[in-house]
């Protein structure tokens, strides 16, 4: 019995990493390495270390590995330490996609690290000198194992969906909101999937299965996310331009006209010549956010894409002409005003 119980957890601990393997694989052979997709397979790492980990523990439960003293303690330290792992790194994870300032200062990582550090070192020392408050004598796991094994999980998840919520909160558009507490609430998520095998079914591998298809959720949405925008201003690219334009449902609407407004940045080239690439990227970036305000601040249909280079068209479907000057007359002001705020040393005109 104890054997088939090994075996089955072992396949799904198996499958599991099979499936994190392809996607890592997939990243690394990737030439578009994005940071927030960089930071996304270190905490596929440490869920694949995990699954290993506590496959080696499903052994020793099931007597296929000896019971003694250096084993026990090997399995579950590694759980305790790789559990702690990947909530920290989904933190990171998190604080990419979220493009919190400063976040790869060595002092922001230090900061965020020491739960993770001091946890290893109490557990270590408990060990050392108190070992009977983690393990009995005869091997069994005390509750205080359990505290160390979820303490730092628990103050990672609590960060993650403390910042989710906010940026929720303050978030201008429902997709905005939705994509926030999607992040925030992933932690949980895998949380309620680990707390349904130690309730309900602790012979079956939920936190195996539950964490995997959660992460394979977010690689999809990842993957489209990379094949329909435009990676320096996340708005849609020409591709998406030439679905949305051959979607006929989308450019014929009722009482509605179609207007096609193309713009360009004015001396686009000189800024990049001036002031290096790095500034134009900058200037890109200005203007495509001062586009999405405009966009969201209007309840008339639009479609905003990135044509390619310093050339943006905005779809729109006013029910007259005269809504369209006023929405280039904003367009120009929330550039002008963008370019105040964040003192750019010119300033960006468009036609």
């Amino acid at each position: 019995m104890m054997s088939s119980y090994f075996i089955y957890y072992t396949e799904a601990s198996i499958v599991c990493v099979i499936i994190f393997g392809i996607m890592l694989v997939w990243d690394l052979f990737s030439i578009d390495k994005q940071e927030k997709q960089i930071k996304y397979d270190h905490a596929l790492i440490a869920f694949m270390l995990y699954f290993v980990s506590n496959a080696l523990w499903a052994a020793v439960i099931a007597g296929m590995l000896p019971r003694n003293r250096f084993i026990v303690v090997t399995t579950n330290f590694l759980n305790c330490i790789l559990m702690a792992a990947i909530t920290y790194r989904w933190l990171i994870y998190v604080m990419a996609v979220e493009q919190i300032p400063k976040r790869d200062k060595p002092l922001t990582r230090f900061v965020i690290l020491i739960p993770f550090l001091l946890s290893t070192a109490a557990l270590i020392f408990t060990f050392l000198f108190a070992p009977d408050l983690l393990l009995s004598s005869d091997l069994k796991l005390q509750p205080l194992y359990s505290v160390f094994l979820i303490a730092v999980p628990i103050i990672y998840i609590v960060a993650i969906l403390g910042y989710a919520m906010k940026r929720a909160i303050a978030a201008e558009s429902l997709i905005e909101r939705r994509n926030h507490l999607v992040v925030g609430l992933f932690p949980l998520l895998v949380v309620f999937g680990g707390l349904a095998q130690v309730i309900v079914m602790s012979e079956t591998p939920i936190f195996c299965f539950s964490s995997t298809i959660l992460m394979l959720i977010f690689y999809i949405g990842s993957m489209k996310t990379q094949i329909s925008t435009d990676p320096l201003t996340g708005l849609n690219n020409r591709g998406q331009l030439a679905n949305y334009v051959a979607q006929k449902s989308n450019i014929h609407h009722e009482n509605r006209l179609t207007i096609v407004i193309m713009l360009d940045i004015n001396d686009f080239k000189l800024i990049n010549d001036t002031y290096g690439h790095a500034e134009g990227d900058r200037a890109l970036i200005l203007v495509s956010n001062a586009l999405k305000e405009v966009v969201r601040n209007h309840s008339i249909p639009m479609f905003l894409a990135r044509y390619g280079g310093d050339e943006f068209i905005l779809v729109a479907h006013p029910t007259s002409e005269s809504e369209i000057d006023a929405i280039i007359c904003e367009i120009r002001e929330r550039i002008e005003a963008r370019c105040r705020m964040e003192g750019t040393p010119y300033t960006i005109s468009i036609s």
